[in-house]
């Protein structure tokens, strides 16, 4: 058993890859024993991730606030404390703070290799973060 005490610090999310104020806090980082990437992501009202797929797919769970959800082509979701939210492997998604909440989930995925197993696409319009929730 391993108990980790040092935290890797704090990091800005890239602006390559979100849109406004994102944290990003490892938990887990995969190695040679376990193929497990973990991180508490924490995203200030309005900021969210751009459209992105994992090679095997990915587990959120939400522990504070609220937020938003799309894969694409489905429906604009909310989504709050207490939710999980599983993307298929490969599956276009995005994800991020509701436009007036502060919103945290702690971000779970296989990855694999470690070379590539995040595709980054386009960055979500305002058009589609402000489209009517269902």
């Amino acid at each position: 058993m391993d108990i980790i005490r040092r935290r890797p610090e704090s990091r800005p999310g890239s602006p390559e890859n979100f849109t406004g104020t994102v944290w990003i806090d490892s938990i887990v980082a995969s190695d040679a024993s376990s193929r497990l990437r973990a991180n508490s992501v924490h995203f200030m009202p309005g900021a969210r991730t751009a459209w992105h797929s994992h090679l095997n797919g990915q587990v959120l769970h939400l522990t504070e606030g609220t937020g938003r959800a799309q894969e694409r082509g489905g429906p604009l979701q909310e989504i709050r404390a207490g939710d999980t939210v599983v993307s298929a492997p490969g599956e276009w998604h995005w994800h991020g703070a509701g436009p007036q909440h502060f919103m945290t989930h702690i971000g779970m995925s296989d990855a694999g290799t470690g070379i590539g197993d995040t595709t980054w696409g386009e960055h979500v319009s305002e058009a589609e973060y402000l489209a009517t929730v269902e």
